[in-house]
């Protein structure tokens, strides 16, 4: 099966050549779109779904005029500049990719380029780079705006101690959240527990279960009896001083910060628990500790939809990010058909919600905001929220 997607992968890459060079010779008006995505090196897998997700919105916008100009991006430096210098030389303007933000900074030799980047690490626009992954001051909004429709009134605001702390704190101080109180863990699931002891007075909860229970074992009166065996289905005994959590982690980081939670008896039975950076991760289905919990997140029907679709024509399931440059196809569409000639990264600017696969989001003063919606994660299964 390998080998067969590679001959399509091949087949595919040489045909959309043609088809452009053919188009150019009759001098007509077309759509150029730039592909630059890792078709070779240790992310090569990525870099076909992507183009295949490129090919599955061209189908279904279903004009001829847009022709795709795919370029390999690598793994390093020098093959992204080669590619860039050959789309200046063969007039392509406007580019989906890269998909990696530490090769950002090299674009900036391309000013006269346009890249829509498939990185989420910012949601402002950077020289001649937009970045259109589901950023994360768009999930703090959706989550700020979630958060205020329950009325909570103190949120503790977790995330790791580690290379990414200073962009969350930036984006967590955008979004201005209430009566909020940061907390920054360790990454070592041991540091962590003992962290999250001290943050939900755990120690002390624990001596008031025990006290309680060795008072109530003294005594034969039904209602004390009906106290102690629900006292001894429980961890601790009295409230933390907060009634809501936002993590901001995703994977393995995210599993160990909610086991920690369950361990010392924060329950989102009491406690409203919401994460963020999550993409329907099914695994987490799994964490028997983990009964329920909040996240923004693209639309789960569309989503699922993208999925379903790429599969019928390719016979694998994509990676999340690749239903983004489905979207990025759209967006430089719209811009096309609207007659806008794009010249930089300020020509995107789009004061009108624009749907996508994703979902509505918003290009508005340099900057890209995605209109998330909130999701639950209860009797394992992902749940839209109704609030």
């Amino acid at each position: 099966m390998k080998i067969l997607i590679k001959i399509i992968l091949s087949y595919f890459l040489i045909s959309l050549n043609i088809f452009a060079l053919s188009a150019e010779s009759k001098n007509e008006n077309i759509l150029k779109i730039g592909v630059l995505a890792p078709f070779s090196g240790e992310f090569k897998d990525l870099g076909e779904s992507i183009l295949y997700s490129v090919n599955l919105a061209i189908q279904d916008i279903g004009d001829n005029s847009i022709k795709v100009y795919p370029k390999d991006s690598g793994s390093n430096k020098k093959k992204i500049l080669k590619s860039c210098e050959e789309f200046r030389d063969e007039g392509i303007k406007v580019i989906i990719g890269p998909v990696d933000s530490k090769f950002i900074n090299q674009l900036n030799n391309f000013n006269d380029l346009v890249f829509l980047s498939l990185s989420n690490i910012d949601s402002n626009f950077k020289n001649n780079v937009i970045m259109t992954g589901i950023n994360l001051e768009s999930q703090l909004l959706a989550i700020k705006k979630f958060i205020e429709k329950n009325k909570t009134k103190k949120t503790i605001i977790m995330y790791p101690n580690n290379y990414y702390a200073k962009y969350v704190e930036k984006n967590v101080n955008l979004v201005n959240f209430k009566n909020k109180r940061l907390f920054k863990y360790s990454t070592d699931p041991k540091n962590l527990t003992s962290q999250i002891e001290k943050l939900t007075n755990y120690k002390q909860r624990k001596i008031n279960l025990e006290s309680r229970i060795k008072k109530l074992e003294k005594s034969d009166t039904n209602q004390d009896l009906r106290e102690l065996n629900l006292l001894k289905q429980k961890h601790t005994l009295g409230n933390v001083n907060f009634d809501s959590v936002v993590i901001i982690d995703f994977g393995s980081g995210l599993k160990s910060v909610l086991t920690s939670l369950a361990y010392t008896d924060v329950l989102g039975k009491d406690v409203l628990i919401v994460a963020a950076n999550q993409w329907f991760d099914a695994t987490i289905l799994n964490e028997s500790s983990i009964k329920n919990f909040y996240f923004p997140s693209v639309d789960l029907k569309n989503y699922n939809k993208f999925r379903d679709k790429f599969y019928k024509h390719y016979n694998y399931k994509p990676s999340e990010i690749t239903i983004l440059s489905y979207d990025s196809v759209g967006l430089i569409y719209y811009l096309w058909k609207k007659n806008v000639k794009i010249n930089s990264v300020k020509d995107f600017n789009i004061k009108k919600q624009i749907k996508g696969k994703v979902g509505n989001f918003q290009i508005l003063d340099n900057k890209v905001i995605q209109k998330l919606k909130i999701y639950k994660l209860e009797e394992n299964k992902f749940i839209k929220n109704s609030l």
